[in-house]
């Protein structure tokens, strides 16, 4: 009787060290409270607009509450330098990113406030391509007739857009470099105002997303869209390409995990985030989104293989 006591004690005893030896180890039980999913961004844009599809899904599949929390600013610096200061790497808390905004931030503003890589991403879900929008009153039927006048007049068209050295600003950036002309951009903290905007005619122009294009269809006109070819959506929108400009590129949306969160949590949430994408396909798509499941190794290669597409256009801002 002593031995099996004595074995029993020792047993309970090695189960509690070893717990208090491994404190960032996951639980079996995972999860066990409710999750708050930060937006960087307005509520209306295209980060809030997919977090409030798949919110109900990632309940479901997880079997805990999903709290949907929003924090603007800085085109989403504000809320990604509080979250890898403050957030815990216990599963509980998680954020949406966007490429190339993580990547470009930092490289431009000395206090970013954040690391392009001082997380652990769960997995890049969609990619959005940007398009140069208009009013449908405008004086720029075409994406020439706005380049022919921005010629004439530097610095006097407009062109709204989320957040500064966002995918939105680079690819403004890319035009300006394109085309040979000098244009002002007008940052907002979200894709939110810009409907406001453009039909108050406080901007020229937007450089926004496909799904602006789509949702706004009967009140502006899409000039050109950066894609490798047309999107159904927006069939009648020539790309950039078709226009004789090299411009192809736009956001991939993901969502990221504080550094240090066991990888079984990581992987947990990459699979049902993979399996809820699926899920919301049928209603992402017709507004312009294109899905994705990039994890692993491969999402931190896409991070790269975008500081790569923009490194020309982040160097000659810093000269």
């Amino acid at each position: 009787m002593r031995t099996m006591t004595h074995a029993l004690s020792a047993g309970i005893l090695a189960l509690s060290l070893g717990a208090l030896a491994a404190p960032g180890t996951a639980s079996a039980q995972y999860p066990e409270q409710p999750i708050t999913y930060i937006i960087s961004f307005n509520p209306g844009g295209e980060s809030d607009v997919t977090a409030r599809f798949q919110e109900p899904h990632l309940e479901e599949k997880l079997g805990v509450d999903v709290v949907v929390t929003h924090r603007p600013g800085g085109g989403g610096a504000v809320a990604w330098s509080e979250f890898q200061r403050n957030a815990e790497p216990d599963g509980y808390t998680i954020i949406g990113i966007n490429i190339p905004h993580v990547v470009a931030q930092p490289i431009q503003r000395a206090d970013a406030g954040y690391e392009t890589f001082d997380w652990e991403i769960i997995t890049w879900f969609h990619f959005t391509p940007n398009a140069l929008i208009v009013d449908k009153d405008s004086q720029f039927q075409t994406l020439d007739d706005l380049i022919a006048f921005a010629k004439e007049n530097p610095q006097v068209v407009t062109v709204g857009g989320s957040g500064t050295f966002s995918a939105n600003h680079l690819e403004m950036l890319r035009l300006e470099k394109e085309a040979g002309i000098d244009l002002t951009y007008i940052p907002f903290t979200g894709t939110g105002p810009l409907p406001a905007a453009i039909l108050g005619n406080h901007v020229s122009s937007v450089m926004s997303y496909t799904m602006l294009g789509v949702q706004m269809s009967e009140e502006v006109r899409v000039l050109a869209v950066a894609a490798e070819e047309r999107v159904p959506t927006l069939s009648d929108a020539p790309t950039f390409r078709e226009l004789g400009y090299d411009i192809v590129g736009g956001a991939y949306r993901g969502v990221a995990a504080p550094k240090g969160t066991p990888q079984e949590i990581v992987d947990q949430l990459a699979e049902v985030f993979g399996e809820v994408n699926e899920v919301i396909r049928e209603e992402q798509e017709p507004l312009g989104f294109v899905m994705t499941d990039v994890r692993g190794q491969e999402a931190i290669d896409l991070v790269e293989t975008m500081r790569q597409n923009y490194g020309d256009v982040l160097e000659a801002e810093s000269n």
